[in-house]
C-alpha cells in the first residue's frame, strides 16, 4: 500500500532531507586523491551525531545479506553500483568515481539521497556517465506530478540513459519513503510492465535513484554479501533524491 503523507509529515521529511543534503554536500567537497572511504564514514558519523539524527542505514537488516548493515554510508567506487562498504584500505585515486549514499531519520521520518563525484581528472566517458545519470534524475523529477503515472518516471530515466549509450541496472530500484526507509511503491529505472503503474497523487514521497552502468547492465554481488558491482567491470554512477508530489508540482526534499 502506498502511504500518502500530510503536509506536516512532509515538512518533517523536509528536515531530514535537508540534513542529508548538508552531509552529502560536505562529504562530496572532501573527496580528493588519497582520501579513504573510511574518512568519509567518520565524517558522516560525526555530522549525524551532532545533528541528533539516527542513521538510516546502520543496523538495517537485509534478508539477502542475512545480516544488518554496519555503516552509516554506502561508498561505491568505480565498478561498484551500490552498497559498497567504507574501508580504511580503500584509498581514492585520480580518475576514480565514488558514489556516496546515505540517509537519516529525524522525528520518525526518513531522508535518503546519493551523489557520485569524481576524483581528480576523469576520462571523458566517466564525465559523460556522471552527467547523463544526474540529468536522468532531473528529468524524472519533473514527472513527479499529480495525475502522471509511475511509468512516466521509470520510462523517462530509461529512455534518456539508453539514448545516451549507457545501460540501466535492473536489479536495484528506487522506493517510496516516509516513516520507513523503504515503502511502496518500488520505482525501477525502466518500465517493468509486470509491476503496477499507479497514478501519482498528492502526498506521495518517492526516492528516485538512477543507477547507470557505462557498459552492460548486468550486476553481481561480491562475496562480502553487500557490494553490488557491474559484472563487466565498467564504471557505475548513482544519484538519488526524495521527491514529494504536491499541488504545485514536484518538491525535492533533499536539496535546498
Amino acid at each position: 500500500m502506498i502511504v500518502r503523507k500530510t503536509p506536516s509529515e512532509i515538512e518533517k521529511m523536509r528536515r531530514s532531507g535537508l540534513l542529508v543534503h548538508k552531509i552529502l554536500h560536505e562529504l562530496g567537497a572532501m573527496v580528493h586523491e588519497g582520501l579513504s572511504t573510511w574518512d568519509l564514514e567518520l565524517a558522516a558519523v560525526k555530522m549525524m551525531a551532532d545533528a541528533g539524527a539516527k542513521p538510516a542505514f546502520k543496523d538495517y537488516f537485509v534478508p539477502a545479506a542475512g545480516e544488518k548493515y554496519r555503516y552509516v554510508l554506502c561508498t561505491s567506487v568505480n565498478e561498484e553500483i551500490v552498497h559498497g562498504m567504507p574501508n580504511p584500505k580503500r584509498i581514492l585515486k585520480n580518475g576514480d568515481i565514488v558514489s556516496i549514499d546515505t540517509g537519516v531519520c529525524l522525528e520518525g521520518y526518513f531522508g535518503d539521497s546519493a551523489l557520485t563525484v569524481g576524483v581528480g581528472e576523469l576520462s571523458e566517458q566517466a564525465k559523460k556517465l556522471l552527467k547523463v545519470t544526474e540529468e536522468s534524475l532531473e528529468l524524472a523529477i519533473d514527472k513527479v506530478r499529480e495525475g502522471n503515472r509511475l511509468f512516466d518516471i521509470c520510462g523517462t530515466v530509461e529512455d534518456f540513459v539508453v539514448g545516451n549509450g549507457f545501460s540501466i541496472v535492473r536489479e536495484y530500484v528506487g522506493h517510496g519513503i516516509g516513516t520507513q526507509l523503504h515503502e511502496e511503491p518500488q520505482i525501477p529505472n525502466y518500465v517493468d510492465r509486470r509491476n503496477e503503474n499507479p497514478r501519482l497523487r498528492q502526498g506521495m514521497v518517492l526516492a528516485i535513484e538512477p543507477m547507470v552502468n557505462a557498459g552492460k547492465p548486468e550486476a553481481k554481488v561480491l562475496k562480502d554479501k553487500w557490494t553490488a558491482v557491474a559484472k563487466d567491470g565498467s564504471y557505475s554512477a548513482h544519484f538519488e533524491h526524495c521527491v514529494a508530489v504536491t499541488a504545485n508540482g514536484p518538491w525535492v526534499l533533499t536539496r535546498p
